[in-house]
C-alpha cells in the first residue's frame, strides 16, 4: 500500500513553500509536489530578481489595496503579518530592508538568498520535495485523497492547492489548480491576465520611450467605469504603455477589455493640472520670454518629446509663438495637455502577465483556515484563489500569509 502523508502541497511557489513549512511545524508528515524541475521558479523572477517580499503598510491599508475581496485576508494577515514575514526570514538567515520606507526587499536585493534559505528550512524540517511531477487527477475516497501523476500515485489525508494562476506559463503556470478545484465542486471566476504592459491604438508616443512620466494619472473614459483612476509612473513603448501605474491599472482594464474591443483612457501627464492652471502657467512663461515658441513654453511642463507629440495630436506647429496659433487649435492644445486621450486595444495575454485576476470563488473557502467549505481536508492558498493585488509586495505577502494559514493543519487522529 502507498504511504499516506498527513499533508501534500501541490505547487512549489511561495504559497506552497510556506504552506509546507507551516504544516511541517505542526508535526505533519509533508510532501511538496512541483511540476517544474525546481521549486520557486516564479519567486526567483519576482521583482526582476530582487524579490519585493512585502511592504510597510498597515494591515487595514494593505487589505484596502485588494478591493472588495481584501477583507477575506483578515485572518491570514492577522496570523502572519508583514513583520512576522520579516522575522521569519531573519530567523532563517535573511535580513530585509525597506530603503524607500515602503517596499521590503532582501538586504542584498537578490532572490538567490531567499531561495537558498527556504531550501535550507525545508531540509531542516524534513519536508519531502518531489519535482517534475505532472499530476493528472485528484480524487477523494473515504477520507484519503488519491493523487495520480503520470508515474506515481500519492495518498494524503489533506491536500493544499497552491498551484498559482495562469501568468508566465514558461515558469510553470498551467491552470491545473482551477481544474482540480472545479472537479471538487468549486466555482472559479472568470480569469484575466493582469500586471502587464498594454497596447494602444495610438502609436505616436513611441517616439517618447526615453521619457518616464512621473505621477501620471490614468482614468477610464467610459461612464460606467468613471471611478477607475490610478496615479503612478508611466513609460511609453513601441506598441503602447507600461510602467508601475500601467501594470497596476491593467488589473482593472483586462476584464473591461474582455467586454469591449477598446477601452478609452484619459491621461494627465501634468499631475492633474486643469485647463485654467495650464493656461495660466503658459501665460506666465510667455510674459517672461515673449519670443519663445510653443514647444519652448511646453518644455517647462513636459519632456520635449511628449510636448511635441501633443502638438502633433492637435495639429499645432510647435515652432510658432503661442499667440499665433489659431484659437480653436489653442483651445484643443490646452484641453489635450490637461487630459490626453489614449485607447487601449489589447495586451499579450497571460504570456507576460505577472498575476491572474480571478480564481477559486472565495465564498466557498473558510477564510479562518483556507479550507474548502465543500470538501474537508482540501485547502487553498496564494494566487489560485480570487485575490490579486497591485505591485509592491502585496501578492507575495498574500501568498506567504495564506500559505502559512493553510498549513496550520493539526493532527486529528
Amino acid at each position: 500500500m502507498n504511504k499516506i502523508y498527513d499533508v501534500i502541497v501541490i505547487g512549489g511557489g511561495p504559497a506552497g513553500i510556506m504552506a509546507s513549512i507551516s504544516a511541517a511545524k505542526e508535526k505533519n508528515d509533508v510532501l511538496l509536489l512541483e511540476k517544474l524541475p525546481k521549486i520557486a521558479a516564479k519567486l526567483k523572477a519576482t521583482g526582476g530578481g530582487k524579490c519585493n517580499l512585502t511592504n510597510t503598510l498597515s494591515t487595514e491599508d494593505f487589505m484596502g489595496k485588494f478591493g472588495k475581496n481584501g477583507r477575506f485576508m483578515t485572518h491570514a494577515l492577522a496570523a502572519f503579518t508583514a513583520d512576522d514575514l520579516r522575522d521569519f526570514f531573519l530567523s532563517i538567515g535573511v535580513e530585509t530592508i525597506a530603503r524607500d520606507g515602503f517596499r521590503v526587499f532582501p538586504a542584498d536585493h537578490s532572490s538567490s538568498i531567499i531561495l537558498k534559505s527556504l531550501d535550507d528550512e525545508i531540509a531542516r524540517l524534513n519536508i519531502e520535495v518531489q519535482c517534475s511531477v505532472d499530476i493528472q487527477t485528484i480524487q477523494k475516497i473515504d477520507d484519503i485523497f488519491i493523487i495520480n501523476s503520470k508515474d506515481t500515485i500519492y495518498n494524503s489525508r489533506n491536500i493544499i492547492l497552491a498551484t498559482g494562476g495562469l501568468g508566465y506559463p514558461t515558469l510553470g503556470a498551467t491552470g491545473d489548480g482551477y481544474i482540480f478545484a472545479k472537479e471538487f465542486g468549486h466555482e472559479v471566476t472568470s480569469l484575466h491576465p493582469a500586471m502587464m504592459p498594454l497596447f494602444t491604438k495610438e502609436k505616436n508616443f513611441a517616439r517618447c520611450k526615453a521619457d518616464t512620466i512621473a505621477k501620471a494619472i490614468l482614468k477610464v473614459d467610459i461612464p460606467k467605469y468613471k471611478k477607475l483612476k490610478l496615479t503612478g509612473d508611466l513609460i511609453f513603448t513601441n506598441n503602447g504603455i507600461r510602467g508601475p501605474v500601467v501594470l497596476d491599472f491593467a488589473r482593472e482594464l483586462t476584464p473591461i477589455l474582455a467586454k469591449y474591443d477598446e477601452v478609452p483612457l484619459l491621461i494627465s501627464f501634468l499631475k492633474g493640472m486643469n485647463e485654467e492652471q495650464i493656461y495660466t502657467h503658459i501665460k506666465k512663461e510667455i510674459e517672461k520670454n515673449p519670443t519663445n515658441t510653443v514647444l519652448e513654453n511646453l518644455n517647462t511642463l513636459l519632456a520635449s518629446s511628449v510636448a511635441q507629440e501633443i502638438c502633433n495630436i492637435c495639429d499645432v506647429d510647435s515652432s510658432q509663438r503661442f499667440k499665433n496659433i489659431d484659437g480653436i487649435k489653442r483651445e484643443k492644445l490646452i484641453k489635450t495637455l490637461a487630459w490626453t486621450p489614449l485607447t487601449v486595444i489589447g495586451h499579450e495575454g497571460f504570456k507576460n502577465a505577472m498575476i491572474t485576476r480571478g480564481g477559486v470563488e472565495l465564498k466557498q473557502i473558510d477564510s479562518k483556515t483556507m479550507q474548502s467549505s465543500l470538501v474537508s481536508g482540501l485547502f487553498f492558498c496564494g494566487e489560485v484563489v480570487n485575490i490579486d493585488g497591485p505591485c509592491g509586495g502585496y501578492n507575495l505577502q498574500w501568498s506567504f500569509s495564506s500559505g502559512n494559514l493553510a498549513g496550520k493543519i493539526g493532527k486529528l487522529y
